[in-house]
């Protein structure tokens, strides 16, 4: 066909509302109960064949953890083999593709996902992480979806990415994927994570091997099936469950590791980077490392900031699914002037919000994800209970009887150094810092340098050299910056997402940015009249 095609041009696909009396409220409350009514068992799937190893897990409902939804068969040795020379196998094939071909698999399965896949992935998503629909339906239809359709945009953008041509000369780009397969690690917490990582390389023509979090197999077999329904073919991308370590030590030790894809904590990134580095002499080529690990994100209030805005800020940021986001809020500053307002405005909020079954909508939170989720985050609760300088204003109370539930907690430190300030807990404990009014400017500089990380953060004011004095001294604590408005909810797009000291690369997921990193360019020069002798005009004679 004699065309250079242009793909659709991509829109963020809206957000449904489940309020009562909608057709997608009724839909979901059908698929959960479903659902929920069912036990599945999930294979490990490799050049899209289904693997039972009978080494078996269970997934459970985190707020109901006596409930089975899955059992999912862990990958072993032979198995983690055969992911390798499986994706390498298919690569053969899928990077020979025309462009346009690969990207429409991808079109298909966001608009399979739009429609009769949505609920599908939105119960998997409210069942097996504990999300509440609203979350479910900004993470695993709309994210998801945008990341599908953006995506798809900014490949065809990279392959109209074309040097300069001189006289007599064609100069092209080939925008080639990576030699080797992709590592593509993806944590529970964002279905529509565990659909970008594996995917955005893939569109390029790379393959990959997809070890979902054993936290999210279930939402992530769906994600499987949803792909291949698309017409992804067998091989391009492997769903490789199983212990992360031997997985990780098999692909870290293949010479064919082309890059990893990385989300989740900063530890372990670390520690994937360090024997990659231990390892470089033996890879084909340098692997491309793209990682978003953890977060303490701040917000950082002025005296003139509007205190309704800023409480909602607090609130939806720090407890909207648990605190379980990289970007949630995490460490409050807030002047001693509007503190009174501010706590009593917040404190009100806290009080209205109801914990439970997210199949029940009334609720605003779920339960953290499991056993170890809940221990780490009560601890924190204890150590902050029995400290010095610390007051529990709201919240503090934890039950794991049923599901593992843990208040929304707000604690009041009286130390800015204090471990809730600076340490990242991954749950609804969101801990705050009351500052003089004058001292705005000493307080910028203790919120960045108060933590490692740099992935989010947000600021409240109206005074607007107030913000151009925070922009200017905060513009390193985050990756992803906010003025009036919580530091979560980045959309495909719009905020490209990411932060960089110790939350990682920053390659900017839902950008172009972070599609470059999965190609590899190759130059080409056609010389349309070759020269026919050695010598140059400047040697002749006098």
């Amino acid at each position: 066909m004699n065309s250079i095609p242009e793909v659709p041009l991509p829109r963020n696909e809206p957000v449904l509302s489940y309020a009562p009396g909608t057709p997608e409220r009724a839909e979901l409350k059908a698929a959960l109960q479903r659902m929920s009514g069912e036990r599945i068992e999930i294979p490990i799937i490799i050049g899209g064949k289904e693997i039972r190893t009978g080494d078996t897990a269970e997934a459970v409902m985190p707020h109901n953890h006596g409930h089975v939804l899955a059992t999912w068969h862990k990958a072993g040795e032979a198995e983690i083999r055969q992911a390798i020379d499986s994706a390498l196998e298919a690569q053969r094939e899928w990077a020979t593709w025309p462009w346009e071909d690969r990207l429409a698999v991808f079109l298909r399965a966001a608009d399979l996902l739009a429609t009769r896949w949505r609920q599908t992935l939105n119960a998997a998503t409210v069942l097996g992480q504990s999300k509440t629909a609203y979350q479910a339906e900004i993470d695993s239809a709309c994210e998801l979806i945008d990341f599908l359709r953006y995506n798809v945009h900014f490949a065809q953008q990279i392959y109209a990415e074309q040097p300069f041509s001189g006289p007599g000369m064609w100069n092209r780009l080939d925008h080639r994927p990576l030699e080797g397969f992709i590592y593509a690690v993806t944590p529970f917490n964002f279905t529509a994570i565990a659909g970008n990582l594996p995917t955005a390389p893939a569109m390029l023509g790379n393959v990959a091997i997809w070890k979902p979090s054993d936290k999210a197999v279930y939402s992530g077999y769906y994600l499987m099936k949803l792909l291949e329904e698309a017409g992804l073919p067998p091989g391009v991308v492997n769903f490789l469950p199983g212990d992360p370590i031997s997985i990780s030590e098999a692909m870290l030790g293949s010479r064919d590791l082309a890059g990893i894809h990385f989300t989740g904590s900063t530890a372990v990134f670390q520690s994937i980077w360090r024997n990659v580095g231990e390892r470089i002499d033996r890879y084909r080529s340098y692997p491309r490392l793209v990682g978003e690990t953890g977060g303490k994100d701040f917000i950082m209030a002025h005296a003139s900031a509007d205190v309704d805005a800023l409480a909602t800020g607090i609130v939806r940021g720090g407890y909207e699914y648990q605190g379980q986001k990289c970007s949630a809020a995490s460490r409050i500053y807030v002047p001693d002037s509007i503190w009174p307002r501010v706590k009593e405005r917040t404190l009100e909020m806290i009080s209205q919000i109801r914990v439970g079954d997210p199949a029940d909508f009334r609720n605003f939170m779920g339960a953290v994800i499991d056993k170890t989720a809940f221990d780490k985050i009560s601890g924190y609760i204890d150590h902050a209970r029995d400290a010095d300088g610390v007051e529990i204003l709201a919240g503090g109370g934890v039950d794991d009887s049923t599901g593992y539930f843990i208040e929304p907690t707000l604690v009041e430190v009286k130390d800015s150094a204090y471990r809730l300030m600076c340490e990242e807990v991954f749950g609804p404990v969101v801990s705050l810092h009351v500052y003089p009014e004058a001292r705005w400017s000493e307080t910028l500089e203790i919120v960045d340098r108060s933590s490692p990380y740099a992935l989010t953060g947000a600021v409240f004011a109206t005074d607007r050299s107030a913000l151009r004095e925070a922009d200017a001294a905060l513009r390193n604590a985050a990756g992803n910056y906010y003025v009036n408005d919580k530091p979560t909810g980045a959309v495909v797009g719009q905020q490209p997402f990411g932060g960089a000291r110790a939350s990682g690369t920053n390659d900017k997921a839902g950008s172009i940015l972070n599609l470059l990193r999965w190609v590899s360019p190759r130059t080409i020069k056609e010389t349309l009249a070759p020269a026919r002798s050695f010598e140059y005009p400047f040697m002749a004679e006098e």
